[in-house]
């Protein structure tokens, strides 16, 4: 297989598995009324089993970048996408809160490792200057897969039973690791790896560096490491404000029917696919006019953050079904604009064989928004009676990571000879 067949497969293999992983998650936040009536859920009950996907999920965010560092993507991936789809149907068989705790739990632990498995391999196959483009594409799967969920379960639904959604979702899973199984082969990457490894990393930190292999908490202590995990958490908070509880606000808010909620809420995730896709190609082309890599990742950033930001925040204000729908299409667009440049700041910063343990790290610490949007939200519904605070919330937490990344991401602290260098990236 050449070079340009092995980026292609890969690049649609891997897009095919962030469609399938967002038909998982979104499955449940579109069943959360039926979910919520078979279980006698109140809203801060059906929150805390939304965000327990959070809590097993932000763990192997870090150990799986750590697995995949070690034993590479091929494997690493395989066994999440298997374990997530076992436990997608086993919703089927949960018979209480408890039940569905341990499940959604477990469930969020095999999800946990896909996007720095995803990184990993993009980074061993592109070049520096495509990077953030190729993950932007391949996320994008991750919004399709939500965008097509809402009709389909929507759909399955109303025809025939909820539960049935989520056996028709674990079976494409299951065809989708046997085919990653027969057909991927992780072993030839290493050339190409180290090569692309050598040409990104001089760009921002000197070879000398680079010569002294740095630890992981060497990239730890740079802030526009940190500052990417904080806008990151910010997107995330966001985004799983709108995954978790759109459906559910549509229809005891706004009072939406099953069947026009769950096809309204394909609208979000339709603009959010069109925003992640294009968000990493737009880094990219201003990094090569500019050629500055780290800033061309903080314009895209800043700037989509805080549009999402104001876009969640004004919800909170508005009366009119259309126009709700609008600010929230906006705000998940603005922030899916972002989804795939967070990647590329690993990838301009950490060398090739710390990339999924860094970007672990990051994505562990950002997917936290994802476990205290659903779990706040919950809350604050059930004690003031509607969804204002939390729109209000999101909109604070968002802006707070923009200002960040336009503070934060455009410099990289480099020691070499242990005298410590400054210089724009």
């Amino acid at each position: 297989m050449s070079l340009l067949t092995k980026r292609t497969f890969i690049t649609i293999m891997l897009f095919l598995c962030g469609v399938l992983n967002y038909l998982d998650r979104t499955a449940f936040s579109v069943s959360g009324v039926y979910i919520a009536n078979e279980f006698n859920f109140d809203p801060g009950q059906l929150g805390i089993v939304m965000g327990c996907f959070s809590c097993g999920y932000v763990l192997f965010n870090v150990l799986g970048g750590i697995l995949t560092d070690k034993f590479g993507p091929k494997h690493v991936l395989l066994a999440a996408v298997i374990g997530w789809s076992l436990f997608s149907g086993a919703v089927t068989i949960a018979v209480g809160f408890i039940s569905l705790i341990i499940i959604r739990i477990v469930f969020g632990m095999a999800e946990g490792p896909l996007s720095t498995t995803t990184n990993k391999a993009i980074a061993s196959l592109y070049p520096p200057d495509k990077k953030a483009s190729v993950m932007g594409i391949v996320a994008s799967g991750t919004p399709l897969g939500a965008a097509i969920a809402g009709p389909i379960v929507g759909f399955i639904a109303i025809k025939y039973n909820w539960k049935l959604s989520f056996i028709f979702i674990m079976v494409i899973g299951l065809i989708w690791s046997f085919l990653w199984w027969k057909y991927f082969d992780d072993k030839k990457l290493t050339k190409t790896e180290n090569g692309d490894s050598v040409k990104a990393k001089q760009k921002i930190i000197s070879s000398a560096e680079l010569q002294q292999k740095p630890k992981i908490s060497f990239y730890l202590k740079q802030k526009a490491i940190v500052a990417s995990a904080v806008a990151f958490f910010s997107y995330n908070y966001i985004i799983f404000l709108i995954l978790n509880w759109l459906p559910y606000y549509l229809m005891t808010a706004r009072n939406f029917s099953f069947k026009d909620a769950s096809l309204i809420t394909a609208v979000p995730w339709t603009v959010g696919f069109i925003g992640l896709a294009i968000g990493g190609t737009i880094s990219d082309f201003i990094m090569r006019k500019i050629g500055h890599p780290l800033i061309a990742r903080k314009i895209v950033i800043g700037f989509g953050l805080l549009v999402a930001a104001i876009s969640i925040f004004l919800v909170a204000f508005v009366d009119s079904s259309a126009m709700i729908i609008c600010l929230i299409s906006m705000s998940a667009f603005s922030s899916y604009l972002t989804g795939g440049v967070y990647w590329g700041v690993i990838n301009d910063v950490v060398d090739t064989d710390n990339i999924g343990s860094v970007g672990g790290i990051m994505h562990g610490f950002g997917n936290c928004g994802g476990l205290l949007a659903p779990v706040i939200t919950g809350f604050v519904v059930k004690f003031t009676g509607g969804f204002t605070s939390s729109f209000v919330l999101a909109g604070i937490i968002g802006l707070t990571g923009a200002i960040g990344a336009f503070l934060f991401i455009n410099k990289v602290k480099a020691s070499c000879d242990k005298t410590e260098i400054n210089k724009y990236a």
